[in-house]
């Protein structure tokens, strides 16, 4: 009998594990998100949508959770992010999933921190971005892709794009035990093209790797003309709609019902902005607090979805920042560093403002969310001012700081990608016989932005004399003095790539010199170009500015041509010379190390690196942004190093100002 007893508690025992085992595989099947009855569903109850955009590529690593963190403390349940594909394949088959590009990384911490994720996997996202996502290598292929289509040669690289990127999603899946609750498909297609078969590959592709079970969703403005071109339900993509903060929600999510499948529209805004983007030479674009969140208050209170675009905008650091155009591609409107947005998150985490409050109690008033205490807002430090000197030229240090296996000679000038410079800066150098009194500099195409430069081609000094500039929004001829040389003269012609075009028709937007430059009619040939490689956010660390320049000073001189000795004043000659600015400030311990702004008042236009990273592009001469968000975590104990490339001309008091305040009032419109 005691054996017969033991037999039956093992018996009994078994039966309990068989349960149990039954119970959490039952329970992990129960892992579901999908649409029914026009109903968002999780688990078998219905969910509502409250989500917000946060990129991870647009913070430091270090703020990621704090980050999210302020976007649960607002209320939200799921955060929307897209992944770039020129952050995570700068150069063919160099794949990154590192730092800024640890997209694992990052959807697990929103996991950890009880938030879902919408994932927007592009291949095209837009966002301000540089060439809305694409990497830049895809303007080199020839013949020339067709961005965006059924190009067979731009399918297989996304296919190959894909391949490496959803693979490391599916695990992450919300059936799979991950946050991800849905795949966007490309980004706005439909104020694009109408490509069907485009989408249907994306789709494919998708499911590939994904599944079946995946919610994938399009998202396109809440026109019918929009709709009609970017939504694909016969795949069963769910289309999901954006639309003016101002606009009335609801008949769009009744035209929204007509292109999903019957019973599968959930109704649901993607992008409910908060705010808006800023170019270089606008006013910073802002939205009222109490209006924006009335109208979120008419989504939420009936039962609607929406995510936030953008719930914290974050920065757009070294060249990452895209462009728009207007009627045409001369119409360039290059975006700020700062991507704030207007945002109730702010760039640099503050949420103590209006708008954050007002959301957060729409949020709480429609959903019940629980109204947590706010956040602190970090702290922040003024370091004060930073005094600076000059380190060098551009011209006395180009063969420092252009790597000599990229320089290429060439009859014709080169376009930056042809020749491995994706961002940044390239110097273009030729010989002309200058005849007349003046002549007459074209460049028909320039993307975007060319400093001009003139010396005798037998001289001696490295400092050439800057003649103008020719802009691709503006004029494209420029008159060009003669300087009276006895043999040629020798054309330097620095050029700017202000961040590629990345919403309308224009994104194929190669950089640099793309068309024959002229001088009084006749083409220049021989060109020897030089790129300059601290070119991309990536590529920062290996950069040694620093190391580079200490022994170089440029001198005030006297230039001597032919007959005529031409003294140039300090003020002309040197005003819009390229110049390298280095300075030091000192924080005594880990605990100081605070997040600060460079104010670049007095300043024209350039870029600045901290401790070699590249906080983005200053242009306090166009405006509205003055100062650029520096995050505590570059900073370190000890000494920092500030270096500056200034284009123009630096503030005469060679100093900066690290202070506490954003600062966007500096420019001609204010």
């Amino acid at each position: 009998m005691a054996s017969d007893g033991a037999f039956h508690n093992l018996l009994l025992l078994a039966v309990l594990l068989c349960l149990a085992l039954t119970s959490s595989v039952g329970g992990e099947a129960s892992r579901r998100f999908w649409i029914e009855n026009d109903t968002f569903m999780k688990d078998g109850a219905p969910f509502q949508i409250v989500g917000g955009d946060v990129h991870y590529f647009r913070i430091v690593p270090e703020y990621w959770k704090d980050r999210l963190l302020r976007a649960k403390a607002l209320g939200l349940n799921t955060i929307q992010t897209y992944v770039p594909w020129n952050l995570h394949e700068p150069q063919p088959q160099s794949w990154k999933f590192n730092g800024f590009a640890d997209l694992e990384s990052y959807l697990r911490l929103a996991q950890k921190l009880g938030m879902l994720v919408m994932l927007r996997v592009g291949p095209y996202i837009c966002g301000e971005w540089d060439l809305g996502g694409f990497p830049p290598w895809l303007l080199t292929i020839e013949p020339a892709l067709k961005l965006r289509s059924s190009d067979s040669t731009y399918l297989s690289l996304v296919g190959r794009w894909w391949g490496v990127l959803l693979p490391k999603v599916a695990p992450l899946l919300y059936r799979n035990g991950g946050p991800v609750i849905m795949v966007q498909i490309e980004n706005e297609f439909g104020s694009f093209g109408d490509d069907k078969n485009y989408l249907h590959y994306l789709v494919q592709l998708a499911r590939r790797y994904l599944g079946d079970d995946i919610v994938l969703y399009t998202t396109d403005g809440g026109a019918m003309g929009n709709l009609k071109n970017g939504s694909i339900s016969q795949d069963d993509v769910f289309a999901a709609v954006d639309f003016e903060t101002g606009s009335n929600p609801w008949p769009i999510f009744r035209l929204q019902k007509k292109y999903n499948l019957p019973g599968k529209s959930a109704p649901l805004t993607s992008e409910f902005y908060t705010g808006w983007l800023t170019h270089w030479g606008e006013s910073m674009a802002t939205t009222d607090a109490t209006s924006t969140a009335k109208a979120l208050k008419t989504i939420l209170c009936r039962n609607g979805s929406a995510v936030l675009y953008m719930a914290h905008g974050g920065t757009n650091f070294g060249f990452y920042s895209g462009a728009n155009t207007g009627q045409d591609e001369y119409d360039y409107k290059p975006d700020l560093t700062s991507y704030d947005y207007d945002a109730p998150i702010k760039e640099h985490g503050d949420v103590h403002n209006l708008k954050y409050k007002a959301l957060r109690s729409v949020i709480h008033e429609c959903i019940g969310t629980p109204l947590h205490p706010l956040p602190s807002d970090i702290e922040k430090a003024n370091y004060g001012l930073v005094k600076l000197q000059k380190v060098a030229s551009l011209f006395d240090i180009i063969d420092n700081i252009s790597d000599p296996l990229k320089g290429v000679v060439s009859e014709h000038p080169l376009y930056m990608e042809q020749i491995g410079q994706m961002f940044g800066f390239l110097l273009y150098i030729s010989e002309y016989q200058g005849k007349l009194p003046s002549s007459i500099l074209s460049i028909p195409k320039v993307h975007d932005r060319a400093q001009v430069f003139l010396s005798c081609s037998t001289d001696s000094v490295r400092n050439p004399r800057y003649a103008g500039a020719i802009e691709r929004w503006s004029s494209k001829t420029l008159e060009i003095p003669n300087l009276g040389c006895p043999a040629n003269t020798s054309l330097y012609i620095l050029v700017e790539n202000m961040g590629r075009i990345n919403y309308g028709p224009y994104i194929f937007d190669r950089k640099g010199i793309l068309s024959p430059i002229q001088i009084d009619g006749v083409t220049l040939c021989h060109w020897k170009m030089y790129p300059l490689t601290f070119n991309s956010l990536d590529n920062l660390p290996k950069i040694q500015l620093v190391t580079q320049m200490p022994d170089v000073r440029a001198s005030k001189v006297s230039i001597i041509h032919g007959h005529s000795e031409k003294k140039f004043q300090e003020s002309s000659f040197y005003l819009n010379e390229p110049e390298f600015y280095e300075g030091h400030f000192h924080i005594d311990s880990e605990s100081e190390i605070k997040d600060t702004f460079i104010s670049f008042r007095g300043w024209n236009k350039g870029v600045v690196f901290v401790n070699n990273f590249n906080i983005g592009r200053f242009w306090p001469a166009r405006g509205p942004q003055c100062a650029l968000y520096v995050p505590g975590p570059i900073l370190r104990p000890g000494d920092n190093v500030i270096v500056i490339f200034e284009l123009h001309g630096p503030n005469p008091e060679l100093t900066v100002n690290l202070v506490t305040d954003p600062d966007f009032t500096c420019g001609p419109k204010q």
